[in-house]
């Protein structure tokens, strides 16, 4: 007999006027009375908080700890830094170590929280960077970045020794695209060094993941898939506290999985771990926005984005973080 598995989507709501019964999302600085009942049947409908059961509640309001020197009780900005000369939005502008140095001063002058480098393009189509190349892409760079600014650093791959020569070169922060499924020896990578990571859902690799992705209910599978990789990740001794979680928006998805996805990214919350945003100058974005070019697809961005935070997502990935970062600084002046 099959068992049914129960979820539970807080009905997020922000501003001062916060009733007595109301939890904080995440100890955040948005909470919710009531949440969605959902199972693999579709929605059960609205409860109040008083009656999620308590793993649920407890998950979805902790308040998240500190990851690399980062506390959440605002939202966050990880400003992209692509050394790649294949990146869909900015491939080719900042190889070289010290133009990857000039970008991160002017992105943490922006407003950056975090510098995400990445040294492998994973945009749909991409294909694989060997090791070695993509070692000598982020290495020293991270090296240069590290040596003239305290900012803290995470590295964007996929792959065991491009994680752990990062890590040595002085990178806070595993950012796995596959989750520990491309290469698992790379969770033990970040396990022994003690490093926080944040896990990514995809279906599929960068080069045939946008073909034809399918899903039962792509809520709820993203959300089962992510659950099971931060039971992984634990299960080798990384602390669940040390573990952010992204839904992958544009990673194996259509604009109706990526749209079902950002309504609803409040569930993700019920992971107990803070969560990512990665939607910055996605297709999807151009497409609804009429923006063919994705340096046109700032407003776009900035609307997802803004969408998430209501929601109490921790931390939005970016490339213009000085738009952003205007944007967050409204958004919390006007709640």
């Amino acid at each position: 007999m099959s068992v049914t598995k129960d979820y539970y989507r807080p009905l997020a709501q922000v501003g001062v006027a916060r009733p007595d019964d109301a939890l904080l999302i995440a100890g955040g600085w948005s909470w919710f009375t009531h949440a969605e009942h959902i199972t693999r049947g579709g929605s059960q409908g609205f409860v109040h908080v008083s009656d999620v059961p308590e793993t649920w509640r407890r998950r979805l309001s902790a308040p998240r700890p500190d990851i690399a020197g980062l506390s959440f009780d605002a939202p966050k900005i990880m400003g992209i830094l692509n050394v790649t000369p294949d990146s869909f939005s900015d491939g080719g502008k900042f190889n070289a170590p010290d133009a990857a140095l000039n970008r991160t001063r002017a992105l943490a002058v922006d407003g950056a929280d975090m510098i995400d480098i990445g040294g492998e393009s994973t945009r749909p189509g991409a294909t694989y960077v060997p090791v070695v190349e993509e070692c000598a892409r982020t290495v020293p760079v991270i090296e240069a970045v590290r040596a003239g600014s305290d900012v803290p650093i995470s590295i964007d791959t996929r792959k065991a020794q491009v994680g752990q020569a990062a890590l040595r070169a002085g990178a806070d922060l595993i950012n796995d695209v596959a989750a520990f499924t491309f290469e698992p020896e790379l969770a033990q990578v970040t396990a022994d060094a003690g490093a926080p990571v944040c896990l990514m859902h995809a279906q599929g690799d960068p080069t045939t993941m946008q073909d034809d992705p399918q899903y039962d209910n792509v809520l709820l599978d993203v959300f089962d898939f992510l659950e099971e990789r931060i039971t992984f990740a634990e299960s080798l001794g990384i602390s669940r506290d040390q573990i952010i979680a992204d839904p992958g928006i544009g990673f194996g998805k259509t604009l109706d999985h990526n749209l079902a996805l950002l309504r609803n990214i409040s569930l993700f919350h019920g992971l107990g771990v803070a969560v990512l945003l990665g939607a910055s100058r996605k297709k999807f974005i151009g497409t609804l926005g009429k923006a063919p070019q994705a340096e046109d697809r700032a407003a776009g961005s900035i609307a997802v984005a803004l969408s998430a935070m209501s929601q109490g997502v921790q931390i939005i990935r970016a490339h213009d973080v000085a738009e952003t970062r205007q944007a967050m600084t409204l958004f919390a002046a006007s709640c």
